[in-house]
């Protein structure tokens, strides 16, 4: 298994608030318009689910699989050309600041790795930022 993370990000909200807007996909509505269109198309979520379509990746859709309260959002794929887990671990800094990281895991062959390694951790940081600038 090969695994990836993104760098800890800050977030000036409550690890409960944080949680809480994440746990449930459908309140992920407000930051549609910040995704960027040339990166993500048909993007689509419901409470415990997200679809989205990338190139030159294709159609993925995650699934929340576990919810650890206010810690832990673990999500598998349901459609992938490449099965994955990913999780987002949301820790106290103070009662009204937080810090969160995400990270993948999947199962590559070493040349499957060396190609996918830096996009996917460039990715992850880039999802990483735009979660942590969410309004909670």
């Amino acid at each position: 298994m090969s695994k990836f993370e993104s760098g800890i990000k800050e977030i000036p909200y409550s690890q409960e608030r944080v949680y809480n807007k994440l746990s449930n996909l459908s309140h992920l509505e407000g930051i549609k318009d910040k995704i960027p269109q040339d990166k993500i198309q048909d993007l689509e979520f419901d409470t415990d689910t997200i679809s989205f379509s990338m190139s030159p990746v294709g159609k993925v859709t995650l699934n929340i699989v576990e919810r650890d309260p206010v810690k832990c959002i673990k999500f598998g794929t349901t459609t992938s050309p490449l099965p994955f887990t990913l999780w987002i671990q949301i820790l106290p800094v103070t009662e009204e600041t937080s810090k969160m990281k995400i990270t993948v895991e999947t199962d590559l062959n070493p040349m499957m790795k060396m190609m996918v390694e830096k996009p996917l951790k460039e990715g992850l940081e880039k999802m990483a930022s735009m979660i942590a600038t969410i309004p909670y």
